[in-house]
């Protein structure tokens, strides 16, 4: 009998070129999970993420799912398969889900935090981990800039040039930001996601933070609808996939938002509601 399973999975992108298993060879977090899981499992696991990330980027709480027609513990898909995986990736959930369950489908949001950390002189710990800047960022500049980017808006000049997406328009349900010591941290939760979202909206707001353009600016990039108008793409290396939200009945395994490194921070409350 086909079983569906869930985990949650822990990754450092900075040695991957992406989530998704590609040709030639290339490194993938995707690949070397299905290798991980197919020894456990002894038959040839394919699986699916709630959320394929870049290369370089990294995840707390990926969700994965998978079908299977063996038994296994939850503690085998978890530590009997972490000993076949690279240290810079870990299972650190699993449960048995519902037949009805797809980590893509069946999401109802997606969350993802940009990590910012400001310093006269670049960091040698987490390099690969960070975003580093020299400047001196103003967050509430940042925060009252971001506030135009909640709604359901025409996100063109936040997209990739290179981006599939049948339609530009995506809600924002929250968007925070938040200075934590010598951290910047931009959280950020959505339906769904364009390619380079995130890092252009960190761009246009680090840019903002530094006094080298003023508050208005972040709307007036989103109404112009044009990615030539939005300014830089920040460095994939701050940014972590955070979280993913289900139907309770579900019954999805979930874990503190990450990445660990950082501090408590306090929940925000969401502006929008379903």
């Amino acid at each position: 009998m086909t079983k569906k399973v869930v985990l949650l999975v822990e990754y450092d992108g900075s040695a991957y070129k992406g989530w998704q298993a590609q040709k030639y060879d290339v490194p993938s977090v995707q690949e070397n999970i299905e290798k991980a899981l197919s020894v456990i499992a002894n038959h040839k696991v394919s699986v699916v993420c709630a959320g394929r990330t870049d290369s370089g980027v990294h995840a707390s709480a990926q969700v994965v799912h998978f079908e299977t027609d063996v038994e296994r513990s939850e503690r085998s898909w978890t530590l009997g398969v972490n000993t076949h995986l690279p240290s810079d990736i870990a299972v650190v959930a699993a449960r048995y889900v519902d037949d009805e369950f797809h980590a893509r489908f069946s999401a109802l949001s997606r969350r993802y935090r940009y990590v910012i950390y400001q310093s006269a002189l670049r960091p040698a710990l987490l390099s690969k981990g960070l975003t580093w800047t020299y400047k001196a960022l103003d967050v509430e500049r940042m925060k009252a800039a971001a506030t135009c980017f909640l709604g359901t808006h025409d996100f063109s000049s936040f997209r990739a040039v290179g981006c599939q997406a049948n339609t530009p328009t995506r809600t924002i349900l929250n968007f925070s930001v938040q200075q934590l010591g010598q951290y910047v941290v931009l959280d950020v939760r959505a339906n769904a996601f364009l390619h380079h979202m995130i890092r252009n909206f960190a761009g246009v707001l680090m840019t903002i933070g530094a006094g080298e353009k003023p508050v208005s600016w972040a709307k007036e990039v989103l109404e112009a609808k044009d990615r030539t108008k939005g300014g830089i793409t920040a460095p994939p290396t701050g940014l972590y996939f955070v979280d993913a939200e289900y139907p309770e009945h579900f019954n999805v395994p979930q874990r503190p938002l990450g990445p660990h490194f950082l501090p408590y921070v306090e929940e925000p409350e969401y502006v929008l509601s379903r």
